[in-house]
């Protein structure tokens, strides 16, 4: 099968496209037909070395897919030949062909296109995990989401308002913003020309915001611990500015704020029931139209460097997914 290569854990740059063996489903196992994979911020760290999951290599990237099920592994009863769906892989997602877990396979949402549901598992279960399981978001809460139009800060604004918060979206540019705004944002800020404590301040009437989704960390972080409502809770997701991002504990103490970190892959191994909850929730939601995937770059997979380029360059919106099969 036709697969995108990491000899070894140098970065993207060394990647290159080959042929490998097809892999085969054990127990509790299927392997699919990938139609499409969508690419994450993960992918590039685990390409380097620097991801919490470090696979041998050579090894295939890609930590998601959509397609259909060419084989059922031994004791498969929940999954059938030729189902469309999408599923979460510790690694192996840029090939033709991959192998997921059963239970890390979830049925695509009637009239989801394969590119929609391929970058729908950890953005929309990333965003889902962190402000049910995690901030605990409530219905007339204020919710501040930064890196609003990115692949997961995306999901996080449709979600929020899914859930009855008010969402005030950050982004960088009027682009950016007017997406984080098609996709249900009540108020945006460009954080290139504004001031987002102060921003948020004069848009919560002084009083902050409830709960803070950071998948940027950086100067970002900085300014959203001192914008922030009494007993406030922001959530860590990434740090795709570069800049991993650091406590004050004295700011914490005033205002009885809690940090919270959220890895939600970890859920797949040590809360799976609740994995499978939240998909459940999330199909509901996607079927009453109150979740619409954007996909803003749909790439065949020999142009995978044009994709890490643009994802770390931060110029996408949304996700953007390769096709193994062009």
């Amino acid at each position: 099968m036709r697969a995108l290569i990491c000899d070894q854990p140098n970065g993207y740059e060394s990647l290159h496209l080959g042929d490998i063996p097809d892999p085969q489903a054990g127990p509790a196992e299927v392997l699919i037909d990938v139609a499409a994979a969508g690419m994450n911020f993960a992918d590039s760290l685990m390409t380097a070395g620097k991801y919490q999951v470090k696979p041998n290599p050579p090894f295939v990237p890609g930590l998601e897919l959509a397609g259909t099920i060419l084989g059922l592994g031994a004791g498969v009863t929940t999954r059938k030949l030729g189902e469309r769906v999408m599923a979460v892989v510790d690694h192996g997602a840029f090939a033709t062909r991959a192998v997921a877990k059963v239970a890390d396979t979830f049925a695509i949402p009637e009239g989801m296109a394969f590119p929609e549901a391929a970058g729908f598992p950890i953005a929309y279960g990333t965003s889902y995990g962190a402000l049910v399981w995690k901030a605990r978001l409530k219905a007339g809460e204020t919710l501040l989401v930064h890196g609003a139009a990115g692949g997961v800060g995306l999901t996080a604004v449709e979600i929020g308002k899914a859930l009855g918060a008010r969402v005030i979206a950050t982004a960088g540019g009027p682009e950016k913003c007017a997406i984080s705004a098609q996709h249900g944002a009540d108020d945006t800020i460009d954080y290139k020309t504004e001031d987002v404590r102060e921003r948020v301040k004069a848009l919560t009437a002084g009083r902050g915001a409830d709960v803070v989704y950071d998948p940027v960390g950086g100067d970002i972080f900085d300014a959203s611990l001192r914008a922030v409502a009494w007993n406030a809770r922001l959530v860590v997701i990434g740090f795709a500015a570069g800049t991993v991002q650091q406590i004050p504990a004295n700011i914490l103490l005033v205002k009885n704020v809690d940090v919270l970190g959220f890895y939600w892959g970890s859920y797949r191994t040590q809360a799976p029931a609740l994995m499978a909850e939240g998909f459940a929730a999330l199909a509901q939601m996607a079927a009453s139209g109150k979740l619409r995937p954007h996909v803003s770059m749909c790439l065949p997979m020999s142009d995978w460097r044009q994709g890490f380029e643009a994802l770390l360059g931060r110029r996408s919106t949304g996700k953007i997914v390769l096709l193994p099969g062009t």
